[in-house]
């Protein structure tokens, strides 16, 4: 995050309102939003490409042409906060995107203008060798990686909440009990392993959903125009998530 801490969800200047708010004149902030955000959600689009049936050179070549192009300025002229989340803006350009470079060599954008992101994609392909083999469309698979990926990036910023209070070790503990119920047993032999009563325990996993919720809205809220945006992202996430 740039413009505004993961951990904080109580701004007011979200990611996408910025970048949008930004479009026509650039400016260096809306730019590092932007390819923030890009950086962080780009396997998706991968995903969507190759499961569109691109192979893994050509996705990763539109991947990688798709936001140098996104990241010059002018691009975003048309995008309206108001009419859509980032999420939907993202799938309907790059749709629109690699239809138009289905007659170009995609390869020689590689890479080529100064805007063009860092992209592991050998990772990315080897993530997408994992996806289950089903008959998912594409625009599927797209929502259900976004939403893996958010939940992802909501972990990884209430471990480095913990980490930086010195409260590694309770993280490590009760992490499982986030998205599982704290039943008496096991919950028991955490508090056990960790030296406390079994009621200390069961406090700390509602400080941890708590502080997940919390980091869960704020990052979501970066890609939506505003706060009152929120649960219907996070309902269609959730949606895509169950298999809906």
């Amino acid at each position: 995050m740039t413009s505004a801490h993961a951990g904080d969800p109580a701004f007011h200047t979200t990611h996408w309102s910025l970048i949008v708010a930004a479009g026509r004149e650039g400016g260096e902030r809306a730019q590092a939003a932007l390819a923030d955000l890009c950086q962080a959600y780009w396997y998706p689009l991968y995903a969507f490409l190759r499961r569109h049936g691109h192979s893994a050179d050509d996705a990763a070549d539109l991947t990688q042409a798709f936001f140098a192009t996104l990241l010059e300025k002018g691009y975003l002229a048309d995008a309206d906060p108001e009419r859509g989340r980032f999420r939907s803006f993202l799938l309907t350009a790059v749709s629109r995107f690699a239809s138009k470079e289905q007659d170009r060599a995609a390869a020689q954008k590689r890479g080529g203008g100064t805007n063009t992101l860092s992209l592991d994609f050998n990772d990315g392909e080897r993530r997408y060798q994992r996806e289950p083999a089903d008959n998912w469309t594409p625009e599927r698979i797209f929502e259900r990686r976004w939403a893996l990926t958010l939940l992802d990036r909501t972990l990884a910023s209430l471990r480095r909440d913990h980490e930086a209070a010195g409260k590694l070790a309770s993280f490590e503990a009760f992490k499982a009990f986030l998205t599982a119920d704290s039943s008496p047993g096991p919950l028991r032999q955490v508090a056990k392993q960790l030296g406390i009563t079994e009621g200390a325990a069961k406090v700390a996993v509602h400080r941890l959903r708590q502080k997940y919720r919390e980091l869960l809205r704020a990052e979501i809220t970066q890609t939506v125009a505003g706060e009152e945006d929120v649960e219907d992202e996070l309902g269609v996430l959730l949606s895509a998530l169950r298999g809906n």
